[in-house]
């Protein structure tokens, strides 16, 4: 029983590992070592074997067990379907885009950031910094689309984005994205550690769009 549980903890481990590399590759520096990529993050199945000397078999398993659902497969084709790097100069906003579908819903969005980010927040909107869109959450309790440990959720208006002239994404693993938020679209802070609790009226003040 030991040795089994060992043994499982070990391929755990090991496909997280794994899982780990294949995003990184994908979402970040498959330009760095000059591997071909279109625009929409896709990359041929063979190119990523041989870089990460990674089987067939093993790609399957690493995409069927990422928790985020964040890798797509499709025959000899495998991308990271949302959270790629700026720099990574092949994939192209445009590009991800038009493979994703147009965010339909009408009920509010969230984001998750620091207490120390929603000055700047307040003043400058979400900003997607080094990556092509700014990630955001279809519900408070959705496990995609936000980090895993946040000061602060904010949420986020989906009509006041549109009217800002901004477009809304989804991706396929549920992901809601844009290119940028701006402030007056936030219309709700709600603090979910001890020490977000203790200045939350304040920070909600900063945002005209909480009323």
């Amino acid at each position: 029983m030991h040795v089994t549980m060992n043994t499982t903890k070990a391929m755990d481990r090991q496909l997280v590992k794994k899982s780990k590399k294949l995003s990184r590759l994908l979402r970040h520096s498959a330009s760095d070592i000059e591997l071909e990529i279109d625009e929409a993050g896709w990359v041929a199945v063979d190119d990523v074997l041989r870089t990460l000397n990674m089987s067939r078999a093993d790609l399957e398993m690493v995409v069927r067990e990422n928790n985020k659902s964040r890798l797509q497969l499709e025959g000899d084709r495998v991308r990271a379907c949302q959270g790629h790097s700026l720099d990574n100069w092949a994939v192209t906003r445009e590009g991800l885009e038009a493979s994703w579908d147009a965010y339909a819903g009408d009920a509010s969005v969230w984001h998750g950031t620091s207490v120390d980010a929603v000055a700047s927040i307040a003043r400058e909107g979400i900003l997607a910094v080094g990556r092509t869109h700014v990630h955001l959450a279809p519900a408070m309790s959705s496990k995609v689309g936000k980090r895993a440990s946040v000061h602060v959720m904010l949420e986020i208006s989906p009509a006041r984005v549109r009217a800002a002239g901004v477009g809304l994404f989804v991706a396929p693993n549920g992901v809601v994205l844009a290119r940028e938020i701006p402030a007056s679209c936030v219309i709700g802070l709600h603090a979910m550690t001890t020490r977000a609790r203790e200045r939350e009226a304040e920070l909600s003040r900063l945002f005209t769009g909480i009323e």
